[in-house]
């Protein structure tokens, strides 16, 4: 995390506007904490535009940057806040760091918790600056009147303390099992809803306000913003919201019993934790709705209404875990988190085989 590609990032945090920088920024930070021999052909747990929803212990870097940018420039743009979803579940069930994995992300000896400065930026810097609302770009943008300078200064307020509770959400303390990962992110989606809830009034206030000339000028800037992102993108990326079909986001149901050996009682709650996965996947890819807002508003409220599904699909793979989890003996527990990291070092091994291959 100290390394000196992702300092000259932090030190350029206005580049952390653009998506691409974002995810370029991620993955860096992803696999930082890897140790030295570790494959390079990138983890299991990629996100398709190539950042990741697992950096160490931290679910969902630059959150806020995903949530504005899809509220006010649109699908394009936006499209990082789509690319959440089962595989994040999935990838806190199977976490693919073991404890040498994580150890990039502790703090110095001595210290307690996270160091702060190490994951600031990737958990949302809430100064207004960095990681506000572009209120400059509107204002310049609509012009506005008194009233609406008004509604445009109390949506910056929102904004900043928006942020302030998504950065709140940054974990303290290292998740070393599937249960407290999926702790972890079920606190940083219930910090993104009520940060979405913070905006929502204050953003549709001034939307309402605008004036149909202003509006008008709000979408060219939007399309402005798409063109430059079209610009940048990679064409062959993967759809946002599409499940992924790797093989190394396959139910591990063999590695599972030949590794935990587990008996009737465990076999039935294992069971239910499948079950209960399927279905988190089913009901978070039928909730994908990308395309459907076409106001910064209802953009925003469709961020609010996917959070919550999320939320809803985290509690119920969750308590399926747990139930689970309970019935492991000390054994069967570490037999049972060491299968993400073993998964991220063949799948690693296999992309880079596949690699040399097509070479």
């Amino acid at each position: 995390m100290n390394s000196r590609a992702l300092a000259r990032n932090y030190r350029h945090a206005a580049a952390l506007h653009r998506p691409a920088v974002r995810a370029s920024v991620t993955a860096g930070a992803a696999l930082a904490g890897w140790q030295y021999g570790h494959p390079r052909g990138g983890g299991w747990w990629r996100h398709g535009n190539g950042g990741y929803g697992w950096v160490g212990p931290l679910f969902w870097p630059f959150a806020y940057f995903d949530i504005y940018d899809y509220a006010l420039w649109g699908p394009r743009v936006g499209a990082p806040f789509w690319y959440y979803g089962y595989d994040d579940i999935y990838a806190g069930l199977f976490g693919p760091y073991d404890y040498q994995g994580l150890a990039g992300y502790l703090p110095p000896r001595g210290s307690s918790g996270v160091a702060p400065d190490r994951l600031a930026l990737l958990c949302g810097e809430d100064s207004r600056e960095i990681a506000g609302l572009p209120i400059d770009l509107i204002a310049q943008t609509i012009e506005p009147d008194e009233a609406q300078r008004a509604a445009l200064d109390d949506l910056a307020n929102a904004s900043v303390t928006s942020a302030q509770k998504i950065k709140a959400a940054c974990p303290t303390a290292i998740a070393l099992t599937a249960s407290g990962r999926l702790a972890s992110m079920q606190q940083r989606i219930e910090a993104m809803i009520s940060g979405v809830a913070t905006v929502q009034p204050a953003l549709d206030k001034l939307y309402g306000l605008l004036t149909d000339e202003q509006k008008a000028r709000m979408n060219a800037v939007a399309e402005d913003q798409e063109r430059k992102t079209e610009r940048r993108r990679n064409r062959s990326l993967a759809r946002p919201c599409d499940v992924a079909q790797s093989s190394a986001l396959q139910w591990p149901a063999e590695e599972i019993e030949a590794r935990l050996h587990p008996t009737d009682a465990q076999r039935a709650a294992l069971s239910a934790l499948q079950k209960a996965s399927a279905k988190a996947a089913d009901v978070l890819a039928a909730s994908c709705r990308i395309d459907e807002a076409a106001t910064p508003s209802a953009r925003l409220a469709a961020v609010g209404k996917r959070l919550g599904v999320m939320l809803e699909q985290v509690k119920l793979v969750r308590t399926a875990l747990d139930d689970f989890y309970v019935m492991l003996n000390d054994e069967q527990k570490a037999q049972f988190e060491a299968i993400g990291p073993r998964r991220g070092s063949s799948a690693d091994r296999a992309d880079m085989t596949q690699r040399r291959g097509t070479r």
